[in-house]
């Protein structure tokens, strides 16, 4: 059966953030992102296919669509066979989490790119959680989805203030800064919040002012600063070998 108009308007607005919130949903496109997603038991409610997508076509999810269908539906200007949309599930604080195991908290980290990489780097470290401020890139705007990969759906992600989350917080809160200590020098920290400031501003005030230690990864060339991604895979090495 033909998709309704009202199915390609619906589906076509939830590119933008309001749109998501409203309708409690997310669209993610590509097949590799959306194998990887479906391997890690993502809320999908419908999966909009091509015959050329090669995924699991006898998934009572799937949608079968046209490519003129496709074309309307997708939200890139080439594209994909096909397109998934889930519903926004968001996480909830319990008491006292984050005293407990390695967070990685991001404040006001907008690039989307950014913020799905860092969600992969948590991943690969085996973070107990991400903390993200309220001004951080939308968790599910396509590009932290696609960037993140099946991390989006292992890591647990909490949107919170960051600076009330923190507030009277036990366990060292490390702040990634220029003039801070060198990392490398940290003892084994099996209980810890990182924090990983913004692309253009770094650390707000009101974060830095529950830090508990600044500490900064030693530069050796003439670079001014690393990528936010970056700084923060180094410092989870760092920790989680200082743990072995």
């Amino acid at each position: 059966m033909p998709l309704t108009k009202a199915e390609f308007t619906r589906i076509r607005a939830l590119r933008e953030k309001k749109h998501r919130e409203a309708e409690g949903l997310f669209v993610v496109e590509g097949p590799k992102v959306v194998a990887e997603l479906l391997a890690a038991g993502a809320p999908f409610t419908a999966l909009y296919a091509t015959e050329d997508w090669d995924g699991p076509r006898d998934d009572p999810r799937v949608v079968p669509v046209t490519q003129a269908e496709m074309d309307r539906l997708s939200h890139f200007p080439t594209p994909s066979p096909v397109l998934a949309v889930g519903r926004l599930i968001r996480a909830a604080p319990r008491p006292g989490e984050f005293e407990r195991g390695l967070t990685l908290a991001l404040d006001g980290v907008q690039d989307a790119g950014n913020v799905g990489t860092l969600l992969r780097i948590a991943d690969w470290f085996a973070l107990d959680r991400v903390l993200l401020s309220p001004d951080c890139a939308d968790l599910f705007s396509q590009k932290v989805i696609n960037a993140s990969m099946g991390s989006f759906c292992r890591v647990r992600v909490l949107t919170l203030p960051l600076a009330e989350a923190l507030a009277g917080v036990r366990a060292p809160i490390l702040g990634c800064d220029l003039g801070g200590d060198d990392v490398h020098a940290l003892a084994a920290l099996p209980d810890a919040v990182i924090v990983i400031g913004s692309e253009g501003r770094g650390l707000s005030p009101a974060v830095r002012a529950r830090l508990t230690q600044t500490i900064t990864i030693p530069k050796f060339g003439g670079a001014e600063s690393l990528n936010a991604a970056v700084a923060a895979g180094i410092v989870c090495d760092h920790l989680r070998r200082a743990l072995r």
